[in-house]
């Protein structure tokens, strides 16, 4: 557990659930809000979370740990109350698992910039989870501009008319929208710990990282994790920084490498993101991150003045900054 409880710690963590209601949660999850403002509300919580390593204090692992061993979707302070009579038990849950939040629906957001690409493409996602992200071919999409609907679908002649994953993004901003789907040849990712979606108990967890308010990602999770079981992709367990150079030379030499991330960077220390951004820069790759702003902020392109990205991811393409794009491929805007 930590060693740093003390009331600064308790602060932070105090800010962190503020910043956490009032910039990713009120939009989509109000329930979660409440929960967030109830625990920056409440001493005893705060004092039990500070005690958490600070990797383990985010508000989604917190609360979907307690879900997972049965706190109600009550509103605070009920449910305030439950976590704190039943801490001894969400604890372990805590220490033991991470957010690994996959989904799909960031397919959406960066499926522009993957059908701009000629030819095959070989797809590396790191911190890559259960997969999800790795297959952008594999699903239809809607794309609402304006009073207008962009329909994208896996052709018949591939097997895969009628995807199960079905993904709606609203779109602004100037760049056109993709007219046909990439051609992915070859894919494969890395992570600490990936998600086996053959094991039930690891796809009821992601299910369990959904946000009260956004149930039809609980059936999209199911509809990705049936498209993975229909073609795996190649898995590496470690870490990015250290595996991905010898998994990019493992890609086909006829394709275009790409690597893929979304909502990784941030759990790297400092050092480590450097390491990354080092790393993905010397290889022969296209490099597409969705992340949020201040994982990359001091290691690429600025965002152009005026352009407030809270409550937003940034969409960067070899560091330099397209679009702000909704945290679950909800929203595309183009810069």
């Amino acid at each position: 557990m930590s060693d740093d409880n003390t009331d600064d710690a308790r602060a932070v963590v105090a800010d962190h659930y503020r910043r956490f209601a009032e910039n990713e949660a009120d939009p989509v999850s109000p329930l979660f809000a409440d929960w967030a403002r109830g625990v920056a509300s409440s001493p005893p919580l705060l004092e039990r979370i500070a005690a958490l390593p600070r990797i383990k204090r985010q508000a989604n692992l917190v609360f979907a740990s307690a879900r997972w061993e049965g706190c109600p979707l009550d509103p605070f302070p009920a449910a305030g109350d439950w976590m704190l009579q039943h801490w001894e038990k969400i604890v372990p849950t805590i220490l033991a698992r991470s957010t690994q939040t996959n989904e799909a629906a960031r397919c959406a957001t960066l499926l522009p910039e993957l059908a701009s690409i000629d030819g095959p493409i070989a797809l590396i996602e790191v911190g890559m989870s259960a997969g999800f992200c790795l297959y952008p071919d594999r699903y239809a999409y809607r794309y609402q501009v304006g009073d207008t609907v962009a329909e994208l679908s896996p052709p018949v002649s591939r097997g895969h008319d009628g995807s199960p994953v079905v993904i709606d993004c609203a779109v602004s901003g100037p760049t056109p929208l993709p007219t046909r789907l990439p051609d992915v040849v070859w894919r494969a990712g890395v992570d600490l710990n990936p998600i086996d979606v053959d094991d039930p108990e690891q796809v009821r967890w992601l299910q369990t990282l959904v946000w009260p308010g956004q149930e039809g990602r609980v059936e999209r999770i199911e509809a990705a994790a049936a498209v993975v079981r229909s073609d795996p992709p190649l898995v590496v367990r470690g870490d990015l920084v250290d595996e991905l150079p010898a998994l990019a030379a493992s890609a086909p030499d006829d394709a275009t490498l790409v690597v893929i991330h979304s909502a990784v960077l941030l759990y790297l220390t400092p050092e480590r993101r450097g390491a990354f951004v080092d790393v993905v820069r010397s290889l022969p790759a296209v490099w597409l991150a969705n992340e949020s702003d201040s994982a990359l902020a001091e290691l690429t392109a600025p965002l152009p003045a005026g352009v407030d990205p809270r409550g937003h991811f940034v969409l960067r393409r070899d560091g330099r900054p397209l679009a702000l794009t909704g945290h679950h491929g909800q929203s595309l805007r183009f810069l």
